[in-house]
């Protein structure tokens, strides 16, 4: 059996919540290792879990290192770290928060916003290959069902 196939155990006689349990931990152990090789792509130095902070102040630029902190849940001295690193590697910038003087707004550099443009290319390409023999309405089904699920763990600070 592989890994998608194997038979978890059920707890509770809970067989399809456990089901899910175990096909959720497959996607993100392959998610993560996705993250990863895409990090690659955008720099060979880039750890792969500053990948995901690179998409997200991507998506939400310009962003402060404290919100940052707060949607990963991590502190802030773990933010800090990896954000010197992407600044290092010069996909970050800086610049005063003309609200707050003591805090910093974070932006893509024009070479970051370039590097992750083709990592994200790379990624949605891996996905339509990988689906391609799907029905469109399977893939638009899974895409909401998806979003469905990823409600369910939304956070106040998320937007």
């Amino acid at each position: 059996m592989t890994e998608t196939q194997a038979a978890p155990v059920p707890i509770d006689g809970n067989g399809a919540h456990c089901a899910v349990e175990h096909q959720l931990g497959v996607l993100l152990r392959r998610s993560r290792a996705l993250s990863a090789e895409l990090g690659r792509v955008v720099h060979p130095e880039l750890e792969p879990g500053a990948y995901g902070l690179l998409v997200r102040i991507g998506e939400v630029a310009p962003a402060r290192s404290s919100d940052l902190a707060t949607y990963f849940c991590v502190g802030k001295a773990t933010i800090s770290r990896q954000l010197k690193v992407l600044e290092g590697l010069g996909l970050i910038g800086r610049e005063p928060d003309p609200l707050d003087g003591r805090a910093h707004l974070l932006n893509l550099t024009d070479e970051g916003r370039v590097k992750l443009g083709r990592a994200r290319t790379a990624r949605q390409e891996r996905y339509h290959a990988m689906l391609a023999a799907w029905p469109e309405e399977d893939v638009r089904s899974l895409a909401q069902m998806l979003a469905r699920f990823n409600a369910l763990t939304d956070t106040p600070g998320d937007t």
